[in-house]
């Protein structure tokens, strides 16, 4: 299984960043996790709107799936379109973003899924918990060829999370700020010393941070994990491939 980032900023990308994206590959079919702003010119760095095979996006915040409509725009508006692209999201998490344009414009097959879901998509096996955010939110367990990849898109500490990343190779969990999270955003948001305890709990192989607020540093957050996780632990970048093995 091989993970590129697309983009691992939160709430809003910064200069030459983007949003929560990332492209899941495995034996050559592509899955893309979330689709937040500035995330399709940087699949196009990587391939073709009509290479894209299924997306699953976590929740509604457009800074997870706005950048949906240009990827189906591109795929629609194309001189040879491509059939309709499988989308999963919590049920009507993407009523916004899909009705930028008008009906019957863009073609996509949309699949509404919730906690306790298994879906099989293309080669990957995807189980799904909802996760206390400030809507509906699903985090996802996703296995392929003796792999296993945990994404908790946005949410509060629970332990839910440390059961869907249980032994997970890699865990790609949400900090939006390094220790703190404030009051008008706590049990919504998790901190990158909550995801350094929820990596510890499921005994993942690898963290990996995202979410990061703009303007907050790397360092101050990896130091945070680190402090609750003794397994490697890296900041998601936007250009990062990760070949994952079991």
């Amino acid at each position: 299984m091989r993970l590129t980032v697309l983009g691992a900023r939160g709430a809003f990308p910064e200069a030459d960043d983007a949003c929560s994206g990332f492209l899941l590959e495995h034996d050559g079919f592509r899955l893309l996790l979330d689709a937040g702003y500035a995330t399709f010119p940087r699949l196009l760095a990587v391939c073709t709107a009509a290479d894209v095979d299924a997306v699953f996006v976590t929740h509604g915040h457009p800074d997870h799936c706005v950048d949906l409509n240009p990827l189906l725009r591109a795929r629609s508006l194309a001189d040879d379109p491509r059939p309709p692209l499988p989308v999963y999201a919590p049920p009507g998490a993407l009523d916004a973003v899909l009705a930028l344009d008008r009906p019957g414009m863009l073609d996509y097959a949309l699949t509404p899924v919730g906690d306790g879901d298994r879906v099989g998509i293309g080669p990957f096996t995807v189980d799904v918990r909802t996760l206390p955010h400030f809507v509906p939110n699903n985090g996802v367990r996703v296995a392929a060829g003796g792999v296993v990849l945990a994404y908790q898109g946005d949410s509060g500490p629970t332990p839910d999370l440390a059961a869907l990343a249980g032994e997970a190779d890699l865990l790609l969990a949400e900090a939006t700020y390094p220790e703190a999270v404030p009051g008008h955003s706590a049990g919504r948001l998790s901190s990158a010393l909550d995801a350094g305890a929820a990596a510890n709990s499921a005994g993942v192989g690898r963290l990996l941070l995202t979410h990061l607020w703009p303007g907050l540093t790397d360092a101050a957050a990896l130091g945070a994990a680190r402090s609750a996780y003794a397994g490697p632990v890296d900041m998601a970048q936007a250009g990062q491939g990760w070949n994952l093995s079991g």
